[in-house]
């Protein structure tokens, strides 16, 4: 189930948040296991088999951890179990996301021809997998004790931050779960939550799927298509990213306060960044934050000198950049992220005494170059794109590649102003007005965690007609 479909906004929704409350206002336990259900429900809409394996895989991490804390209370931390735990979770994400391209790389180095599966990659299996794995952790260093299989699959499951994150650390939803005021009603809560909902909500629907069509239109083109219309390409894409990235952490946010949570922040304000390592303190922040604690710093951090910080910066930009994808397009990306860190770091002196507007251009300019590999393809994709982009192919925007921007009753309402425009221009100026749009809400207002939502009427009207017009915007949504 998507958070953009009609579904979820009109039915799962308001039937989860009423239950929630209602049940909440006689027994905690029992608004918890509501909500866990709930989640199931959200999780398995699409396949119920995923309940099999997420089933299987939080009793399996909840038994490890429960003999991990009591290893601990004794005094004798229980490292086997811990490496079966931390070991059973990377088999599973292996096996259903890696298994195929492990073998087609093997195909392609050794001249093998094993042969692929048909693998139904499960929801969100990059998130809870994650989570899981810090949970397990954590256990080991008995921070998890007293915690119940309830509590425990809730923290796993809870549906807005299920499949597209934030990834959540323990200590940061089961104490807020066990807070009897959590289960009741909070009017300014539930504002904020349908404020920030409403705004992430906006951003999918309105931005983001409006700069994807023309993602879609010209990534596939770049062999025959102008250098122009390949440098709008990428700004379209590094927009559509982030809307889409953002807009989905917004709404889980929004979706964490309607029920009286809490979830962490996951972005902010990425691309006001003025280096490389500005922009992965405000990018992804609880993967970041997760791969610094879990990886980073367990291999010495950079505490063991200039060459082993390196080596250990760009091991943590090969997992992240697995992490988000099977392909070698995103191992790439990770891996030329990992440079960018490490660069930064031998120039940071002299780097840093630049005005401000330039560190931000050379920032700007360079992650929107690598957002070309994290949408190609193939990496052969990836260096055609490049190569066609710096060779100046024809520096004109082509009319089908304009068409891809054309907002809806452009046209009509200009006639009405007596400024009648054809086709071509219209989307010309539908073009231009979606990227200035898009640079004046990422560098104009304030993020959308640093706002205060006070609730008004008129706060509250202009939520709900905002609201209104994203729900008669949804499309190509699952129902």
């Amino acid at each position: 189930m998507l958070f953009n479909s009609y579904i979820f906004i009109l039915l799962f929704l308001p039937v989860t948040l009423i239950g929630y409350y209602r049940i909440g206002r006689w027994s905690r336990e029992g608004a918890e296991f509501w909500l866990l259900a709930m989640s199931l429900w959200f999780y398995a809409y699409h396949n119920p088999w995923y309940l099999i394996l997420i089933g299987s895989s939080i009793l399996v991490n909840f038994f490890c951890s429960r003999r991990l804390n009591h290893a601990c209370a004794r005094g004798k931390k229980d490292r086997r179990l811990l490496f079966f735990a931390v070991f059973f979770n990377l088999a599973l994400i292996f096996y259903f996301k890696y298994f195929n391209f492990f073998l087609e790389n093997v195909n392609t180095v050794f001249r093998a021809d094993f042969v692929t599966r048909k693998i139904l990659l499960p929801l969100g299996i990059s998130f809870f997998t994650f989570q899981q794995i810090s949970y397990v952790v954590d256990s080991y260093e008995g921070k998890t004790a007293g915690y119940s299989l309830r509590e425990y699959a809730l923290f796993v499951t809870f549906f807005p931050q299920l499949v597209a994150g934030p990834i959540v650390l323990p200590q940061e939803l089961i104490p807020q779960m066990r807070e009897a005021v959590r289960k009741k009603w909070d009017a300014e809560y539930v504002s904020r939550g349908i404020m920030m909902f409403t705004l992430g909500l906006s951003k999918k629907v309105l931005l983001a799927d409006r700069f994807g069509v023309a993602v879609d239109f010209i990534f596939p083109r770049a062999s025959d298509t102008t250098s122009l219309n390949l440098m709008a390409g990428v700004l379209a894409y590094t927009f559509q990213i982030y809307f889409d990235f953002s807009g989905y952490s917004d709404m889980a946010v929004g979706l964490g306060q309607l029920f009286h949570f809490d979830l962490p922040i996951n972005f902010n304000s990425p691309y006001q960044a003025l280096s490389p390592a500005d922009f992965w303190k405000r990018w992804h922040i609880t993967l970041t934050r997760f791969l610094r604690t879990y990886i980073y710093f367990p291999l010495g951090g950079n505490r063991r000198g200039k060459l082993r910080t390196y080596l250990n910066t760009m091991v943590v930009f090969f997992v992240s950049g697995l992490w988000h994808g099977a392909n070698n397009t995103f191992v790439l990306w990770g891996l030329l992220h990992g440079l960018g860190i490490c660069l930064y770091r031998m120039i940071r002196k002299p780097y840093d005494l630049l005005p401000k507007w330039i560190r931000w251009g050379i920032t700007f300019l360079y992650y929107c170059l690598l957002w070309i590999p994290f949408r190609a393809g193939s990496v052969e994709e990836a260096k055609v794109y490049v190569h066609r982009l710096f060779l100046h192919y024809g520096m004109y925007v082509s009319p089908d590649f304009a068409a891809c921007f054309r907002l809806t009753g452009i046209r009509s309402a200009l006639s009405a102003l007596h400024l009648p425009l054809d086709d071509t221009r219209a989307s010309l100026l539908s073009m231009a007005i979606l990227f200035l749009l898009a640079f004046a809400l990422i560098f104009l207002p304030k993020n959308n965690y640093d706002r205060s939502y006070r609730t008004t009427k008129w706060t509250m009207a202009g939520t709900l007609l905002l609201l209104m017009v994203c729900i008669l915007s949804l499309s190509r949504v699952s129902v």
